[in-house]
């Protein structure tokens, strides 16, 4: 069984050499500036994440240009986001890190991957329209789906385990993998594979399960995803309150596993 998603593939040797000088280079400034980190300023990442997802989409339809179109495969996308965002984080270090409004970190990273994040999608319907067509019910399907059950998922965790505390980005490392699962049980259904190895097994798995009659063949991997998102948060509360610069951290990568990949089927379903 191969261990790496379908599509992963490094691009052409001058693309990769950019990009790998590329985060090099801003990993080194952010460490050398030592930047505060907060919740508020991981979880200002989301419209980042959910703009690389939208590209790697637009990757898989052939709707990127050609010059820049190596930078948005699978995983090298990744890594172009990342540099983008860090290069606004490095000027916007100065302004306060545990706000939201203008000027601040998080308010500033949240509107810059915002506006990234708002011209893909707008381009992406574009595409969509221009082609066979844009088919939005099933991925709004989706994220209703993906809402309700991470409400109220998230409220049970703040009234039960006091996950309150690692605020925005706790929702988002909840919302996040309940968007993952949900979609991919969407794509399943629209007859998509499922492009990394170890869900598939677990999907397969379901399938032969008495409640895939009722809940389609990918619900083991809804469930999954929602319990693993909620043990994570529960177990990050202490965490969290005690080191929140490291915590945020590591929950943010959390995060960005759930909501990535969630965000991208959504975009590629509504396109494919």
């Amino acid at each position: 069984m191969p261990l790496l998603p379908s599509g992963f593939a490094l691009p052409p040797l001058p693309y990769l050499l950019a990009v790998v000088v590329g985060t090099l280079g801003v990993a080194g400034l952010l460490y050398r500036r030592g930047p505060r980190v907060t919740p508020r300023v991981v979880a200002a990442f989301a419209p980042w994440m959910v703009a690389g997802a939208t590209g790697y989409a637009l990757f898989q339809v052939g709707a990127v240009p050609a010059p820049i179109e190596p930078l948005f495969g699978n995983p090298i996308v990744y890594a172009t986001t990342f540099v983008l965002a860090g290069l606004v984080w490095l000027a916007a270090l100065g302004q306060p890190a545990d706000r939201w409004d203008l000027p601040s970190v998080p308010g500033t990273l949240a509107a810059t991957g915002g506006l990234v994040a708002g011209a893909l999608l707008a381009y992406a319907a574009v595409v969509g329209l221009t082609g066979d067509g844009l088919s939005l019910f099933w991925p709004g399907v989706g994220l209703v789906v993906t809402v309700l059950l991470a409400g109220v998922t998230w409220v049970v965790l703040r009234d039960r385990f006091d996950a309150g505390v690692t605020g925005t980005l706790g929702l988002l490392v909840v919302f996040g993998h309940v968007l993952d699962g949900v979609s991919t049980a969407v794509g399943t259904h629209l007859g998509f594979g499922e492009q990394t190895p170890l869900s598939n097994v677990v999907i397969e798995f379901g399938a032969d399960l008495p409640p895939a009659a009722f809940l389609g063949e990918a619900w083991l991997f809804v469930l999954v995803k929602l319990l693993l998102a909620a043990v994570v948060v529960s177990l990050f509360v202490d965490y969290v309150r005690e080191a929140p610069g490291e915590g945020s951290l590591l929950l943010g990568v959390v995060a960005a596993v759930g909501l990535g990949p969630g965000a991208h089927n959504l975009v590629l379903f509504a396109l494919a």
